[in-house]
């Protein structure tokens, strides 16, 4: 148990970690192995948007092996997890890469069902949208929920309407909530994923984002900076100087500050992002991750908070 004043923490956290949480739930440390089914999404191929989201570069499927089929990439991230953290490692298979329920449900299904037989798989994670959970497939998640560790990520960035305009999304917040409650209606284990320091947002801004997730109380939440790639229409921002990145320090501040909001029982998956470095243009201090992290559990404990302090 930590020596913080934080309870769910098994690393003298000040935040509920996903470690804690995986150790609770699993019995030990769990990995991620990503996979790429090569779908699209509704900002990208018309349906309600071209282009996709303004920071997007292929789906964020950053670390996928996108040229194999579902059981290729899972032997490949097989073959680098265990050669990382031994045979027995276990793993949850994350579907990353753009909406993965924007497919026909028995292209889905079939997929789904392909990873959730992979050895030493014992759970799944799909990442998609509000927007695009139809009838059908809400159906093939309530009954995948039923047999296995199920978690669907949904991407909110912001609870700002505005900023939802300006990045391209394409899916109102509106339209995002309708799709949350729909999951937390079957009892289906949601993460949302946020972004800070997103074009012409401020700290105000960003912590009335947390303060809807604390409204919301997701079973868990991503937590990153806005990453500047290469070939982006965010990067043509950037060049032409439209908006400008927040520092290091200060994400740490607004860290810190949206965790003291949120739920003590949210679990926090990610508190700072992994961008490709190959293609990353800024913010450059995002590159030393240890020192983000570190810098987060210094401004903690400086000032002897924790998250759910301010959380009603």
């Amino acid at each position: 148990m930590s020596r913080s004043p934080f309870p769910f923490s098994c690393d003298n956290k000040r935040y509920h970690t996903l470690n804690y949480y995986n150790r609770t739930k699993f019995g030990g440390k769990i990995y991620k192995a990503v996979i790429d089914c090569g779908f699209t999404c509704p900002n990208i191929d018309g349906t309600k948007g071209t282009g996709g989201c303004i920071f997007c570069d292929g789906g964020s499927g950053y670390f996928t092996h996108s040229a194999a089929d579902i059981t290729g990439q899972l032997e490949l991230e097989h073959k680098r997890i265990t050669h990382k953290y031994g045979e027995g490692a276990r793993f949850i298979a994350y579907f990353q890469a753009n909406t993965n329920t924007y497919a026909p449900v028995d292209t889905l299904s079939e997929h789904f069902e392909t990873a959730l037989s992979f050895p030493n798989v014992c759970g799944i994670s799909i990442g998609t949208r509000g927007d695009c959970l139809s009838d059908d497939v809400f159906e093939l998640l309530k009954e995948i929920n039923r047999h296995t560790v199920l978690t669907v990520e949904l991407g909110m960035q912001s609870c700002h309407n505005s900023t939802i305009k300006h990045i391209n999304r394409c899916c109102t917040h509106e339209e995002f909530l309708e799709g949350f409650y729909k999951l937390k209606s079957a009892g289906i284990r949601t993460c949302l994923h946020i972004i800070n320091g997103l074009p012409f947002e401020n700290e105000e801004m960003m912590l009335e984002t947390a303060k809807e997730l604390a409204r919301l109380s997701p079973e868990a939440v991503k937590i990153q900076m806005l990453h500047v790639i290469v070939g982006t229409e965010l990067e043509k921002w950037y060049n032409e100087g439209r908006f400008s990145l927040i520092g290091r320090d200060e994400y740490i501040n607004i860290v810190v500050k949206q965790l003291e909001l949120l739920p003590p029982s949210t679990v926090i998956e990610r508190i700072t992002g992994d961008g490709d470095k190959r293609k990353l243009i800024a913010p450059d201090w995002t590159r030393d991750k240890i020192a983000v992290l570190g810098g987060i559990d210094k401004r903690l404990a400086e000032l002897d908070t924790w998250q759910g302090r301010l959380y009603k």
